[in-house]
């Protein structure tokens, strides 16, 4: 049950990043409300995923994953730029949640 409260952890916090980019610095009302939602859902998921997992593994795999999302993200749907070094960096992000829990 705790990976799946992660998830939706992580989820929230990818919502609350991407509520955050078209909240505009804090100018439009609903996205600004949201990032908050969001962030709070998110952080809420955290707490309760820490009595089951440890710290340091829950939130490698809550920060990493997100990171790793929002980034992909940032490239296909916002149109950032895609580079070599983006990409392998995101792999070795990936690579390192993997890692950690494989390891554990």
């Amino acid at each position: 049950m705790h990976w799946i409260i992660l998830a939706f952890g992580i989820l929230f916090e990818v919502l609350g990043t991407v509520a955050m980019k078209y909240a505009e610095g804090f100018s439009k009302p609903l996205p600004s409300v949201l990032v908050f939602v969001f962030y709070g859902l998110a952080l809420g998921s955290l707490v309760l995923v820490l009595k089951k997992m440890d710290v340091g593994i829950a939130y490698s795999i809550w920060a990493g994953s997100g990171t790793a999302l929002i980034a992909i993200m940032g490239m296909m749907w916002f149109k950032e730029s895609v580079s070599v070094p983006k990409i392998l960096s995101i792999v070795l992000i990936i690579a390192g949640i993997i890692g950690l829990e494989l390891f554990d």
